[in-house]
């Protein structure tokens, strides 16, 4: 069998692969793992929407009885959000979810690998993994940045998320040459800030620039992701110190719970909302939304080029 094989397409989305029309992956982890009932569903029909509103298509990707969905109806969605069974797949899990006839929601790592296979360029998602905090002990790292460093698509996010270690996150990122752009900004959002303290790699105005900087980096053969930065906008984001009080409060519950692995992320992000009453939660739609407006022009501009 060949790859193509295992991968059913959304109506509207083979028909924009078929016109060449821009195209936005998104992730589904968000979905099932990432957020409560019924803000899930709200939150992944609103991105879509964004897609569509800045002249692309959305492509929703996840895994339903084994089938490597790139588009999903709302039904499906509805099924991730409701379905305690779906599991939350990465690059380890994907031939054996797929084998098994399995269903579940795809990591930044996973929807990379789907949307390459689909030939879909621009992604967008709300942070990144990254090298969690303690991983000196721990050797806690996420697969996304190991996809970063191999996968040829552009990750538009708020930078890495919150809860990690954002300084040695950046340096394993510089070992593997994935270059981080900031969008109109040279400092790293840190999520729900716009701040960090850390520089990105390059400034970048504007979303054709972007666009010119991918089909340059691959007509050059030089593979592996770029990830351009975006930072929450002004009005939405929270205080840098609040948020790491709050977040330092959720590793020690995390640890007191003997809490690792997969189970990590989605566990602090639900522990940081109820620290936060609700503010990170509200913080986390507002970013995604606004990645996926600035995602839907690179892909625009990146189209165009063919």
């Amino acid at each position: 069998m060949k790859f193509s094989d295992y991968l059913d397409f959304h109506p509207d989305v083979e028909e924009a692969i078929k016109n060449g029309e821009p195209i936005v992956a998104l992730e589904s982890t968000i979905i099932s793992h990432g957020m409560p009932y019924p803000k899930n569903i709200e939150t992944a029909m609103m991105v879509e929407e964004t897609v569509r509103s800045n002249k692309a298509v959305p492509a929703t990707i996840a895994i339903i009885n084994g089938r490597l969905k790139v588009g999903l109806t709302h039904e499906e969605i509805e099924f991730l959000a409701t379905n305690d069974e779906v599991r939350k797949v990465s690059r380890r899990d994907l031939a054996i979810t797929v084998s098994q006839k399995q269903s579940g929601s795809t990591t930044v790592a996973a929807t990379m690998i789907i949307a390459k296979l689909a030939e879909i360029a621009v992604f967008a998602t709300g942070g990144i993994g990254g090298v969690h905090r303690g991983a000196e002990k721990t050797l806690d790292i996420s697969a996304d940045l190991e996809e970063l460093a191999n996968t040829n698509v552009c990750v538009v996010c708020a930078g890495a998320k919150a809860i990690l270690d954002i300084g040695l996150t950046l340096e394993y990122l510089e070992t593997k040459g994935v270059p981080v752009i900031g969008y109109k900004t040279t400092e790293l959002p840190a999520f729900y800030s716009s701040e960090s303290g850390f520089d990105v790699d390059y400034k970048i105005d504007s979303a054709l620039e972007i666009a010119e900087i991918l089909r340059t980096k691959w007509s050059l053969g030089i593979d592996g992701g770029v990830l351009v930065t975006n930072p929450i906008p002004v009005g939405y984001e929270l205080e840098s110190s609040i948020m790491n009080e709050a977040i330092n409060q959720a590793i020690i519950e995390a640890e007191k719970e003997h809490i690792t692995g997969k189970k990590i992320t989605p566990f602090l992000l639900s522990k940081v909302s109820e620290i936060t009453e609700g503010k990170s939660l509200d913080a986390n739609i507002k970013l995604i939304q606004n990645n996926a407006n600035l995602a839907a022009k690179i892909a625009l501009h990146y189209s165009k080029q063919d």
